[in-house]
């Protein structure tokens, strides 16, 4: 490893060592559980001083990278599932993209009046028909978010009598039965604490963050087709956009 360092580079050790070891975890060297090399050996192998291997350690487990047990060491976590803001795509989609195998388990699935925040998201009276889908989104058999999804139930009469969304893809349900296109989406995300059902559902600490979105997807007439509101786990998702300057 210690060729990877460049002493002369601008950029200090301890981070040149945090990326080494972040790459290292992305790429199956180190895989989930694994023991990562301690504080001595990383200063040992690195020609760098224990205290340097400490904030890459340090910084290692803040990025969620790692987890530090006490007395045990630090020992590699599973990589985080990284989406790009860029391109409205369905969670199986996204999930299948990255090999990863898609999951989900209902948790409610009814006809319901619509309150009068998700009539106005869905530009509908107060009161109307509207499909609530709740749902933990899994990948690779881990549970990732939490997510409710509420639509029109005049855009997708007796959807939830047709079809088992423990299995199937609502996007390519709404697109092959039903005819609706989803083409652009408006979207917010910020980090919280999980609610309790939110903690409960994901399996995590309610002091663990979780990035909360809620986003309204209009097909190509601008229609509002779905409001959803989702809870991901701060620890095993990450939301990636990419920014280009301004020409001015």
């Amino acid at each position: 490893m210690a060729d990877m360092l460049n002493p002369d580079s601008k950029v200090p050790l301890y981070i040149q060592l945090n990326e080494y070891l972040r790459k290292q975890i992305d790429t199956g060297t180190y895989l989930a559980g694994t023991r990562l090399p301690s504080e001595r050996e990383l200063a040992e192998t690195n020609s760098v001083s224990r205290m340097t291997a400490r904030q890459a350690l340090q910084l290692l487990v803040q990025q969620g990278y790692a987890d530090s047990r006490v007395g045990k060491g630090t020992f590699a976590a599973a990589p985080k599932i990284r989406q790009e803001l860029a391109e409205l795509t369905g969670f199986s989609e996204e999930m299948r993209r990255r090999g990863m195998h898609p999951s989900s388990r209902v948790l409610v699935a009814e006809v319901r009046p619509a309150s009068q925040e998700i009539a106005e998201r869905l530009q509908l009276r107060p009161g109307s028909e509207i499909v609530v889908l709740v749902r933990t989104r899994h990948a690779d058999e881990t549970p990732v978010a939490l997510e409710e999804s509420c639509l029109s139930h005049l855009l997708c009469p007796g959807i939830l009598a047709r079809h088992d969304f423990n299995r199937e893809s609502l996007y390519q349900v709404l697109r092959a039965d039903y005819g609706l296109r989803l083409a652009w989406a408006s979207q917010s995300i910020e980090a919280r604490l999980p609610a309790r059902r939110e903690g409960e559902a994901l399996a995590i600490k309610r002091s663990e963050p979780v990035l909360s979105l809620t986003r309204v997807t209009f097909d190509h007439t601008d229609r509002p087709i779905e409001y959803v509101r989702s809870a991901y786990c701060g620890s095993r998702y990450q939301f990636k956009a990419t920014l280009r300057g301004s020409s001015l």
